[in-house]
């Protein structure tokens, strides 16, 4: 007999923001099912329906995605299948079981053209098949359900960016090198996921920007971890976007900055300054040795 207690399902069991948001889950009393691909494809419409209804969740938490923007450019019928119409599924699918759906966008949505941070409202404009993808997604917020755009993630379990950094500075003879002509919101897994808890337990329909306060190029994030970590920041590099090589297959935009406008409106605390959040990671990840794995 299944648990009388509140259920949530999770996709995309296996990456950094599942495993940073099952445990805030089952903090909070849930009942956690966490389901990678391997478990439950969500462009499968069938087998979506099967999963929603044996489990009978009250919350659906999707967070499985094809998250790499170039291979979307490349694999575009995939890109979409897996970012809009597998989400519209799940939608359709917490709709029969009467389930709320919290579903992950992003900072892509824009076109980077802004010179302050842009709020939930301003109009989306995605450069890249990745942000066409998750801004056609957003469309079930019209249901009743919630999208959260958030940025630049990265946490103490599963593979980010800020543990590259730190693998390739352990080693005194790597050059290093970030862009720095990309500005956004970089923001850790673990201060995310209890403000999805909240988001999704209060079925608060919309569209909500969650990332960390204050703003960032690649370069100045880089600098700041290896300052956490011990390293002298001069070892980093800058280079442009125009400068990568090979060149990016998707356009990035250029300042993509969120904030956190519809968290002020609605009471809910936002997180923390990012200096302070991505400081707090990487000692972490080095008292650990976390970021080696």
């Amino acid at each position: 007999m299944m648990s009388s207690h509140q259920r949530v399902l999770i996709t995309g069991g296996a990456g950094q923001l599942a495993r940073a948001s099952a445990p805030a889950f089952a903090a909070q009393g849930w009942e956690v099912t966490a389901l990678d691909i391997d478990e439950l494809d969500i462009r499968d419409r069938d087998l979506v329906f099967a999963t929603v209804r044996a489990l009978r969740p009250q919350v659906v938490l999707n967070l499985a995605a094809l998250r790499d923007a170039d291979e979307c450019e490349v694999d575009v019928a995939n890109a979409w299948a897996i970012n809009d119409t597998a989400v519209h599924t799940l939608a359709d699918a917490c709709t029969d079981v009467g389930a709320h759906l919290t579903t992950i966008s992003s900072d892509y949505v824009f076109d980077g053209l802004n010179e302050v941070p842009y709020v939930e409202t301003d109009p989306a404009r995605p450069l890249s098949v990745y942000g066409e993808t998750k801004r056609a997604s957003e469309a079930v917020v019209e249901q009743g359900f919630t999208a959260v755009r958030t940025a630049w993630l990265a946490g103490r379990l599963g593979a980010n960016t800020v543990k590259t950094m730190l693998r390739l500075a352990a080693d005194p003879d790597q050059a290093m090198s970030f862009v720095n002509d990309q500005t956004g919101s970089p923001t850790v897994a673990e201060d995310l996921a209890p403000v999805l808890v909240r988001l999704s337990t209060e079925r608060r329909a919309g569209i909500y920007h969650v990332t960390t306060e204050g703003e960032a190029s690649w370069y100045e994030l880089a600098c700041h971890v290896l300052a956490s970590a011990g390293h002298d920041p001069a070892r980093m590099g800058s280079i442009t976007i125009a400068e990568l090589d090979p060149p990016r297959a998707a356009a990035r935009p250029a300042y993509s900055v969120l904030d956190n406008a519809g968290l002020r409106r609605d009471g809910i605390p936002t997180l923390p300054h990012w200096r302070e959040a991505f400081q707090r990671l990487v000692e972490d990840l080095v008292d650990s040795g976390g970021y080696l794995r």
